[in-house]
C-alpha cells in the first residue's frame, strides 16, 4: 500500500510540473554592451557620470530635466520620438567609475529596469572601455498569450537600440568629433 501511495504521489507531482513552470511569469532579460573609446577614462567618465547631461551624447534624447527630492535625484528624459522615461539615480561611484540608475515609469515596452554604466581602462594607453548593462522584464507580466509589442523580444530590441546608438555617439563625443 505504501508503494502504491508513493507512486501515486510521484506521478501526481510530475504531472503538475508543467503547470507550475508555466505559472512563474516572465523571465528577467539582460542587455550588456561594451565599446572601446580612444579617450582617457577620466574624460569618458566625466561625460558618463553627468546624470543630467545624457542628451549631450545620446542621439535619441531630446532633453533631460533633473530634480532633487530630499537626498534622491531623478531625471526625466524626453526622447526625440516623443516618448519619455522618469529615472532615479541609485549611485555614482567615482572610485570604480560606475553609475547606477533605474526607470520609475515611462513609455518603453518594459518594466523593472535597472542599469549601470562602467568606465574602465582600455587595453591600450589612452583608451577606455565602457560597459552598459540593463536588466528588466517585458511589459506584459502575465503568461500566454503575450500581447503584441509587450513581449521579451520587443523589450530586448528597445534596450539594444538605445544602448547601440548611445554608445556609438558617446564614442564620437568622447573622441572629439560629432
Amino acid at each position: 500500500m505504501k508503494k502504491i501511495l508513493a507512486l501515486l504521489a510521484l506521478g501526481l507531482s510530475v504531472s503538475l510540473v508543467p503547470f507550475t513552470a508555466a505559472a512563474h511569469g516572465p523571465s528577467p532579460q539582460k542587455v550588456e554592451k561594451t565599446i572601446t573609446i580612444k579617450a582617457d577614462p577620466a574624460k569618458v567618465w566625466a561625460i558618463v557620470k553627468d546624470f543630467g547631461g545624457i542628451h549631450n551624447w545620446h542621439p535619441g534624447v531630446a532633453s533631460t530635466k533633473v530634480e532633487k527630492k530630499g537626498e534622491e535625484t531623478f531625471r526625466t528624459l524626453t526622447f526625440k520620438d516623443g516618448g519619455h522615461v522618469y529615472e532615479k539615480l541609485r549611485s555614482i561611484d567615482d572610485a570604480s567609475m560606475k553609475i547606477k540608475y533605474e526607470i520609475i515609469e515611462g513609455t518603453l515596452p518594459l518594466t523593472d529596469y535597472n542599469a549601470s554604466m562602467t568606465v574602465e581602462k582600455g587595453d591600450k594607453p589612452g583608451e577606455s572601455k565602457v560597459i552598459w548593462v540593463g536588466r528588466f522584464y517585458r511589459l506584459y507580466k502575465i503568461n500566454q498569450p503575450i500581447q503584441s509589442g509587450q513581449d521579451d523580444e520587443t523589450a530586448v530590441n528597445a534596450i539594444t537600440g538605445i544602448f547601440d546608438s548611445g554608445l556609438a555617439n558617446l564614442q564620437k563625443v568622447a573622441e572629439g568629433s560629432k
